[in-house]
Order: C-alpha cells, then sequence, then structure tokens
C-alpha cells in the first residue's frame, strides 16, 4: 500500500511539475487604462507547436547584448518632491519603485545629475564663485546642496537596491571655466581642461564617502544643446581631447572604474560618437556612447554598434508624456523595444517625478512639459505614462538577462530576453488600431492569444 502511495505521489509531483513548466504567466496594460500591469489570472498553456508561418519564433540559441537594466532620472526636483512626503509614505513608495516584491516594478538603473539639471529648483555646481572669481584648485568643493534631497533619496534606495546602478550626467562646469561666464550655454575654456576632470574626480570621490558608487558618468549631457539653464556646448573634437589627455588618464591615474560614456544626446548624430571612437588613445578610456532620442531614428544606435561592436550603447533619456493619451504600446515599441532592438543595455527616461505643475524646474530655459512617471502633491502620488512603459520590462527584466532573437510581425512589436535565472521573458506591443491574434512559438512549443489595439503584454515562462 506504502509503494502504491509513493508512486501516486510521485506521479502527481511529475504532472504538476510539467503543468507548472507549460504556463505562462503574463501581464497586460490597455490603452483605455482598464488594466495597468495586471497580472492575468489565469495562465496561458504551452502546446506543441503548430505551423504558423506569420508566429513570432523565440529563439533562446540567439543571443545579443546583455542587460543592465532600466529606470529613470532621480532628478533634484525628483528627490526635492520624495523628501517633502512623510517618512513612512516615501518609504512604501520607494520599495515599491525599487523593491523586488510581487507588488514592486524592481527598477535597476537611475541616472542623476552632476550639479544641477533644467529640472532643479535652482542652478548650482560644486564650486560656484563670486563672478571673476576662479577656484583651479578647488579648494571651494562642497556635495552640500546634492546633501539637501539626492543624497537622501539614494540612500534609502540603496538600502532597498544595494546593486542599482548609478549613472551620472553634467549639465555644465561651474560658471568660472565656461568660455560665456554663465551657466546657460558656453563651452569650457582650454585652461580648465585639467581642472574639470579633476572636478568629476572629485565628484565620484565625495559620493563614494556617502555611501554612493557612481558606475558610470557621461561626459556632458547634450553637448549640442545650449538652451537649457543650465548647459554647455561640447563638440566631439573637444569632447575626444577632454577624454583622449585629461579624464581618461586622469581615472586611470587614480584608479577609477567608474565608467566614461561619451555623446548623451540625440540619435540624428551618430557622427559624433564615431568621430571620438575612431581615435583609438581615446576610445581606450571610452565604455559606450549614450542616446536620446528627441531627434533623428533609434537605428542610428545600430550604426554605431555596427562600426565598434566592442563598445556598449546606453539609452540614457527621453520623456513620456501622457499629453496625447495613454499611448502605452507606442512608447514601448519606440523606447523599450526600439532600444533595445538596437543594442542598448538599458533605457532611461526623463523623469522620475513632477509636481502637478510639472515643478520644479529652473527659470529661463528650464523644462516646463517634463511630466514626471509620478506626479507628487504631498503623499499623493499617481502613477502616469512612463511609470508603466519602464515597468513592463524593468519588472522582469532584471539586470544580467540577456536580449535573444524574437520574430516581428506586421502588426505586432516585440522583444525577447532571458534571465539570470532561465526564465524567458517577451514583451509585445500591440501598434494596430485594432485587436490582434497571434501565435508564439519557442522551442518546438507554442501558444496562441490576442491583444487589444493599443495594449501592452509581458509575458513570462
Amino acid at each position: 500500500m506504502k509503494r502504491r502511495s509513493f508512486f501516486y505521489f510521485l506521479l502527481f509531483t511529475f504532472y504538476f511539475s510539467n503543468a507548472q513548466q507549460n504556463d505562462i504567466q503574463y501581464w497586460l496594460t490597455t490603452a483605455d487604462r482598464s488594466q495597468l500591469l495586471e497580472k492575468q489570472t489565469t495562465p496561458l498553456q504551452f502546446e506543441k507547436a503548430t505551423r504558423d508561418p506569420d508566429a513570432i519564433v523565440v529563439d533562446n540559441s540567439q543571443n545579443y547584448q546583455s542587460i543592465d537594466g532600466f529606470g529613470f532620472a532621480l532628478t533634484g526636483g525628483s528627490a526635492e518632491l520624495l523628501m517633502g512626503m512623510s517618512s513612512s509614505q516615501r518609504k512604501k513608495l520607494l520599495q515599491e519603485i525599487f523593491g523586488k516584491g510581487s507588488n514592486d516594478i524592481w527598477v535597476s538603473y537611475l541616472r542623476i545629475s552632476i550639479g544641477a539639471s533644467d529640472l532643479n529648483e535652482r542652478v548650482f555646481t560644486y564650486d560656484d564663485m563670486p563672478v571673476g572669481e576662479t577656484d583651479p584648485g578647488l579648494k571651494h568643493f562642497d556635495l552640500q546642496d546634492d546633501k539637501n534631497f539626492v543624497v537622501p533619496v539614494l540612500k534609502e534606495i540603496l538600502a532597498i537596491n544595494p546593486s542599482i546602478k548609478i549613472l551620472g550626467s553634467p549639465w555644465s562646469a561651474p560658471a568660472w571655466m565656461k568660455t560665456n561666464g554663465q551657466m546657460k550655454g558656453g563651452s569650457l575654456r582650454n585652461q580648465f581642461y585639467a581642472v574639470y576632470a579633476n572636478y568629476l574626480l572629485k565628484y565620484i570621490r565625495a559620493m563614494q564617502l556617502e555611501g554612493i558608487r557612481i558606475d558610470a558618468i557621461t561626459v556632458q549631457n547634450e553637448p549640442l544643446n545650449e538652451n537649457n539653464t543650465p548647459s554647455m556646448k561640447m563638440p566631439a573634437r573637444d569632447q575626444l581631447i577632454f577624454i583622449k589627455y585629461n579624464l581618461g588618464p586622469l581615472f586611470r591615474q587614480n584608479g577609477i572604474r567608474t565608467k566614461i560614456i561619451l555623446y548623451d544626446h540625440n540619435c540624428d548624430e551618430p557622427q559624433y560618437p564615431l568621430t571620438i571612437l575612431k581615435d583609438p588613445l581615446a576610445a581606450a578610456f571610452v565604455d559606450g556612447s549614450g542616446f536620446h532620442l528627441y531627434a533623428g531614428k533609434i537605428e542610428a544606435m545600430s550604426v554605431v554598434h555596427d562600426k565598434y561592436p566592442g563598445k556598449k550603447l546606453y539609452f540614457t533619456e527621453q520623456m513620456v508624456t501622457d499629453e496625447h493619451g495613454f499611448r502605452i504600446a507606442a512608447q514601448v515599441d519606440r523606447l523599450i523595444i526600439g532600444a533595445m532592438r538596437n543594442w542598448s543595455r538599458n533605457v532611461l527616461l526623463w523623469n522620475l517625478a513632477a509636481d502637478k505643475n510639472n515643478k520644479p524646474h529652473t527659470d529661463n530655459g528650464g523644462c516646463t512639459m517634463c511630466e514626471g512617471a509620478l506626479t507628487i502633491d504631498g503623499n499623493i502620488v499617481s502613477r502616469n505614462l512612463a511609470y508603466y512603459v519602464i515597468a513592463h520590462a524593468s519588472k522582469f527584466v532584471v539586470p544580467g538577462s540577456v536580449r535573444i532573437q524574437s520574430s516581428q510581425t506586421e502588426t505586432l512589436s516585440d522583444v525577447a530576453f532571458r534571465t539570470p535565472g532561465g526564465k524567458t521573458v517577451l514583451i509585445i506591443a500591440n501598434i494596430t488600431l485594432s485587436k490582434q491574434a497571434f501565435t508564439v512559438q519557442s522551442g518546438g512549443r507554442s501558444f496562441a492569444t490576442s491583444l487589444n489595439a493599443g495594449a501592452v503584454a509581458s509575458f513570462v515562462w
């Protein structure tokens, strides 16, 4: 009798395990907001694959780039709003964004500004001097302005996710280092190249003393844009010289492992990073190139990859708003799927939080239309389009995942990954105006389902 019971136990265990292996869990967001990253209660089931020339075919044997993570810019304004919340409500919100629980979205990558960005309440650097004075020895360097909001929030985030990657980007050098002596526009004076490199070194070390490791920096946010406050122009030739003779050697001499990412601007000028990467001495210090998508086409990232496949690619900024409706499929297609299929290792959206009036921002060049992924009004928090765009990837595609091959159809856009735990993640966006039925094939098995117009789903098996 005992042998028979044990046999039935083994049979049940085998059947249940096999059934679980055939299950596909999926999370859905619809254009009408009726479902927002909702886990579907009934999983889909794999069956033996049938011939379907229009199927989305996922091939685990074809690997592409490794993934560093997905997230947002933690601007000074975002941090200020978060610090304005009660400690209990802020803790709860940060857990939701950066935690790994079933109700969290597991954001794994942040971008912060080195000094103020245009989404700070006011302009500052870490070494501001009275007009007409300079400080080439950086004796007045002080991280205090970041210690008010950014540093405390980062420490709380690191307590939740100690391995989160942090990218730093400067909007401007101190005004006394610049050709116009102002925080808006101008360029870096030749005689201050070495001083500015040391300024960036001091920043990385100052953050280290706060327990914050800067994984990478971009050399200059939007180096072809002089219209923000703050901003600084840095043509490709200038950036090449700065990296080759100043920043790169200084980091190497001081054992700084923070990665150097060049460009950090739109997809309409891939020649900018190509100009620097073709110089072998400069390229030796460069980890990769960063891109935004306010102009140009996302395929520009592949242009750079194809020329220099050994250098990495990063998608470092894009604003996503609800201004023209909750266009979740269009934005996931354009940014998550678009950047990943063009070799990016991350996707960062601009920015994490703003208030209901899109503040804080600087005057005379601050972004007045930059809606946050979150709208924060005291302790009241609203989740906007950008939140769900990132969440459909960040919740499932953890750092260390690898993009794998997946075919696309004429009506659906998709991208697939294999996680370090052996899971397969497939993100699909229905970018059409009608409901689309489709089949997915993987490893000799298939499942069939459909997506409503403008919907996005993340499938995991």
